[in-house]
């Protein structure tokens, strides 16, 4: 049933309902649509609309549909529903009954939406940083492994002035960390809460829209219901920085597809991102690269079909703004999957070290330092300039290069040029010579690759839901090594207020949580971190954080089972004796797939009184 039925005698016909349901689309935002519904039935609680049993009943009712919608979130497509709100509400109505009507009390669906699709774009900037900062390392492991390779640089391509290899790498790296800069500041101003703004002109009721704004992870509430409402400010910021990235990556698979062909050969592709010829067996098809150049024009399209759309729209909401999801759902993922093939393009490339090296001896690149040579002999650059210009031309006919001819050649253009010219023009005193910040010296480029790798930071913070899938799979990562426990994704959502996670560019790369028994004693689960993070610490940090947290909570005593002794030694953490342990604690060992060779050592840490906190540590960085 239409959530707006009443006012009307009939129903929509076939034709304008296929027109003007959205469902097909913003099924992506089941579980944002849900997660809201959560935090909204508390709100609705806090201003006595529901009672603490109907707001449980709506909260197990909401939490079962998201496990729901979690195992197969494409079926919601084809439910008949007008759009995930309705969906959801209808779905909330079957467990609950009746009950589930009264959760859209005064909440509309403009303010559902705004509050849906700025959660689902938060989670999916945060994928997009970890992707961006994954092909980063890419192109900084590849600017170590190939230092030292020179390759000809190039100005309205033709070759300009030798580089390193190197320096080309770290050029797209800085494009990069533009890209990550943007997504990061276009995330402070997603991140706004537009929930309990009603239609246009607020709710009714007493909200506390600022926590409503903290128990969704929203940095603070809207301060105008009418925009709050209208704002599609941050789908356009989102489109333009998804364009400006993917013209950098187009910009990348141009430079590729050029170095990766027959006349330049300076590079050859992994045949996992080639592909063949149907008529001509010797083809090897930079294909990857091509689709990453071709997808750029469609998230191009996306980002100008978004500002036409907005650009003559009367506050407050208007039906054009269901518009504003089909091409963002599409350009972000568009925008992911050519970052992701990007890195497999540079993470799998072969470098033709001595191809490179020859082009870049050819083409008289070295005329730039013939001149400085000159300007240090104390002529004006302009009248060095002309020489070296005359020389290029001598050496041209003579099918040399520049560092070829011999001094008598070089004294009938210039007779101040000497013997001392030659170091000047070899290959790599071309390349010191770049010393100046940001040039392609050896050492500028070591410097950038080194601050590069400096900036590998990561954050510790608690959880919230959208971290749950990533959670996930670091649990099962560590469970299926026999190095943790293994839990239940339902587990995880009833209990993500006990977890914390360690975060490296936007990606949740550690986890652990606190449980605490009906007897106050506590235990530290599931701590592990993704055993691909090069960034070290993460494990450190989060047991760090859950200690505090612990000692916020009066809890008093911390032990620990471990095969890393020395690291909780490090922590403060001193020997125990299993002995000491609560019996209660004991019986999780049996879930334990090495209780019969067990070889873990007890270890506890004193914090203010004598409750036992558990530490159960597995793998830490």
């Amino acid at each position: 049933m239409a959530l707006w039925g009443g006012r009307f005698s009939s129903g929509p016909d076939h034709a304008f309902k296929q027109f003007n349901d959205s469902l097909p689309f913003d099924y992506q935002m089941a579980e944002e649509d849900i997660i809201g519904s959560i935090a909204w039935a508390g709100a609705l609680q806090q201003v006595d609309v529901l009672t603490a049993q109907e707001h449980q009943q709506l909260v197990t009712g909401l939490n079962e549909l998201l496990l729901e919608v979690q195992q197969n979130p494409n079926a919601i497509a084809t439910a008949g529903d007008e759009d995930i709100h309705s969906y959801v509400e209808a779905k909330l109505i079957e467990k609950v009954g009746d009950l589930g009507k009264k959760l859209h009390t005064g909440r509309s669906r403009n303010d559902q939406v705004a509050t849906d699709f700025r959660l689902w774009s938060r989670k999916t900037v945060k994928q997009l940083l970890a992707a961006i900062a994954s092909l980063k390392d890419a192109l900084v492991t590849l600017a170590e492994k190939e230092f030292g390779t020179v390759l000809p640089g190039y100005t309205h391509l033709q070759r300009a002035q030798p580089v390193l290899f190197s320096h080309w790498c770290m050029a797209y790296f800085e494009m990069l960390e533009r890209d990550e800069a943007r997504l990061e500041s276009a995330l402070s101003r997603i991140n706004v809460c537009p929930l309990g703004s009603g239609a246009l002109a607020g709710t009714a009721y007493a909200i506390d829209r600022e926590q409503l704004a903290v128990n969704l992870g929203f940095d603070r509430a809207s301060r105008n219901s009418l925009d709050a409402v209208s704002d599609r400010d941050f789908v356009v910021e989102l489109l333009s920085c998804a364009s400006i990235s993917m013209m950098h990556l187009s910009r990348l698979a141009e430079d590729m597809i050029f170095y990766n062909s027959g006349e330049a050969g300076f590079i050859e592709l992994a045949d996992s991102v080639t592909s063949g010829s149907s008529l001509m067996p010797q083809k090897k098809n930079p294909d990857a690269l091509e689709l990453i150049r071709g997808k750029t024009g469609r998230v191009f399209g996306a980002f100008s079909a978004m500002m036409m759309t907005l650009k003559a729209l009367p506050l407050a909401y208007n039906k054009d703004m269901q518009e504003d999801k089909e091409g963002l759902f599409d350009a972000m993922p568009t925008w992911l999957a050519c970052i992701h093939m990007a890195e497999a393009c540079i993470k799998g490339v072969k470098v033709n070290a001595e191809k490179t090296k020859a082009a870049a001896q050819g083409g008289h690149a070295n005329a730039t330092e013939l001149a400085d040579y000159l300007v240090a002999k104390g002529i004006p650059f302009r009248e060095g300039h002309h020489i070296v210009g005359e020389l290029v031309q001598v050496a041209i006919s003579e099918g040399k290069n520049l560092e070829d001819l011999s001094i008598a050649q070089f004294k009938a253009v210039c007779d101040v040029i000497d013997e001392d010219v030659y170091p000047v023009l070899e290959l790599q005193a071309c390349l010191d010579a770049r010393l100046a910040l940001g040039g392609t010296s050896p050492t500028q480029v070591q410097l950038a690759i080194s601050n590069a790798k400096k900036n590998a930071e990561f954050t510790v913070r608690d959880a919230t839901l959208n971290d749950v899938e990533a959670i996930a799979e670091l649990i099962q990562y560590w469970a299926r090594e026999g190095e943790n426990l293994p839990r239940a994704k339902s587990d995880m959502i009833h209990s993500i207020n006990e977890f914390a996670v360690t975060e490296v560019n936007g990606k949740v790369t550690g986890c652990a949580s606190l449980y605490i028994y009906d007897t106050g004693l506590a235990e530290i689960r599931s701590l592990g971190v993704n055993p691909e993070s090069s960034v070290k610490g993460q494990g450190r940090a989060l047991v760090n954080h859950l200690i505090e947290k612990g000692a916020k909570l009066a809890l008093g005593r911390i032990i620990v089972l471990t095969r890393v002794p020395g690291f909780f030694t490090k922590l403060g953490f001193a020997d125990s004796h299993k002995s000491q342990l609560p019996e209660k604690v004991m019986k999780d060992c049996e879930l334990c797939l090495r209780k019969d060779n067990c070889d873990e050592v007890a270890m506890d840490y004193r914090i203010a009184r004598p409750n036992e906190l558990r530490i159960e540590c597995r793998n830490v960085a």
